[in-house]
């Protein structure tokens, strides 16, 4: 495999990861004009935000058995563009059902779609024979900033969903159709014996707990950053949207100079680190006597919680070569799903029950059973950073 063409996988790959960003980050951020659009009732409104990412967790379960047809670049090529289609759809409705199924499909094709990014970056990083799976996840997180962004503009101007979101889609659209020609699989390490068969895959469960906590304490930040600055630490309503907005950008730049830390340290003190810092993160907002000290630990969450989630797909590809790393990355990637779908209502039972000081202690606990796992991150022949070799590659495809 040329290095030529490992650039240009890398490359367009970034170029999905960053789509979806602004997908994601343009339906999320829109909720309350879509809620006013279709008249969503606030009852209705969590079975709908329950929907997507229960439909998520099917698709890419349906991709693991999907990949044992067809190749990863193969879903990832028409997934990416069904969900950004389905964006469009969910801002071109009028009637209930029109976005139910916009809503539906949309759920469904980001599955298939992360399950298949994932797949792919798991192979180019074994294709290296270094980290370079922070990375995607960076341009992931630049895209989320933009799309945000791009959200914002929108609800400052009052346009409509469809005006807001056709000239991003007419952008993306293309240049992800144009970008998929140069998609890259298949990279088999030489050597490696282990099977997936025989209960291998429960090498994967403590990778799983992993993947379910880290977004526990991600959906914590994005559902209740801004309602903790403003009614326990007592901000105003404009400085409580800063905080979710300071995690991104903490999120983005950890992860661009991510893989540097993996190389020079390696994964497994990477991600102790970061499990530290997250838990001490959520330490210090859950002490904090103000504003300045809620922000501070809202910071240290970002550069925290970033590194944990690429580097468990990563430990997922290194423990299952070949076509099984695939396999696991789908199934592992079941599991963000079920962290982001308990993490918002799990510290809102807690904060109405209890407090939302203490609230913010269990996602520290749950952060803190990483270092547990660590080890699980340093796991198979082929380990990237702290000075070993680089894994021979052959060209499967």
């Amino acid at each position: 495999m040329t290095d030529t063409r490992l650039r240009h996988g890398r490359a367009s790959l970034g170029l999905s990861f960053f789509a979806q960003g602004v997908a994601f980050a343009l339906l999320v951020t829109r909720l309350p004009a879509i809620q006013d659009r279709y008249g969503i009732s606030d009852g209705l409104l969590p079975v709908f935000l329950a929907a997507v990412p229960i439909l998520a967790g099917v698709g890419s379960v349906a991709t693991e058995q999907l990949v044992k047809r067809v190749r990863p670049s193969a879903v990832l090529r028409w997934s990416q563009p069904v969900v950004l289609l389905a964006l469009l759809g969910v801002g071109a409705g009028r009637e209930m059902w029109q976005v139910a199924v916009a809503l539906g499909v949309f759920g469904v094709a980001v599955g298939a779609l992360d399950a298949s990014m994932n797949m792919l970056g798991v192979s180019l990083q074994r294709a290296y024979g270094r980290s370079i799976m922070l990375g995607f996840h960076a341009a992931y997180s630049l895209g989320g900033i933009v799309g945000a962004s791009l959200a914002w503009v929108g609800a400052h101007w009052d346009l409509a969903l469809f005006v807001s979101y056709l000239p991003v889609v007419a952008v993306l659209l293309p240049a992800a159709v144009v970008g998929s020609r140069w998609y890259v699989d298949g990279a088999v390490v030489v050597g490696v014996e282990k099977a997936a068969s025989g209960g291998g895959f429960k090498l994967l469960l403590p990778l799983c707990l992993v993947m379910t906590f880290a977004y526990i304490g991600d959906s914590t930040v994005s559902n209740w950053s801004a309602k903790y600055l403003e009614d326990v630490l007592g901000s105003s309503e404009q400085t409580a949207t800063l905080p979710y907005n300071v995690y991104m950008v903490t999120t983005l730049v950890g992860r661009a100079v991510g893989d540097f830390g993996v190389r020079r340290f390696g994964a497994v003190a990477v991600v102790r680190a970061g499990a530290l810092l997250a838990a001490g993160g959520f330490a210090v907002v859950a002490g904090a006597p103000g504003v300045g000290a809620g922000m501070l630990g809202f910071t240290m969450l970002g550069f925290g919680l970033c590194v944990i989630v690429p580097q468990t797909f990563a430990a997922a590809g290194r423990m299952f070569p070949g076509a099984a790393s695939d396999a696991a990355v789908a199934r592992l990637n079941v599991f963000n799903y079920v962290g982001f779908l308990v993490g918002a209502p799990l510290v809102g039972a807690l904060g109405d029950a209890w407090s939302y000081r203490g609230a913010m202690l269990v996602p520290m606990v749950l952060v803190l059973v990483t270092l547990v796992y660590a080890r699980s991150f340093a796991s198979g022949t082929d380990r990237y950073g702290g000075g070993h070799e680089r894994a021979r590659t052959v060209d499967v495809g």
